[in-house]
């Protein structure tokens, strides 16, 4: 079987950002302390940490290990 590709059009941390700034966007529809706001908050954070990490990994200065 052949897998189906496409090419992306923007960069995996634009869409990670794109992702975080939706949740939030939701979040603020939410009653503060509900459980659902608390995990959408946390769906949010986790986003923008997987995109400094991207960040970080794909930054210059990263050399990897010799």
């Amino acid at each position: 079987m052949m897998r189906s590709r496409f090419k992306q059009t923007t960069s995996l941390e634009e869409r990670i950002d794109n992702r975080a700034a939706e949740i939030r966007a939701l979040v603020e529809d939410l009653p503060p302390g509900s459980e659902e706001r608390r995990r959408m908050e946390r769906k949010a954070r986790v986003a923008e940490v997987g995109a400094q990490m991207n960040e970080w990994l794909t930054s210059p200065g990263f050399q990897s290990p010799k």
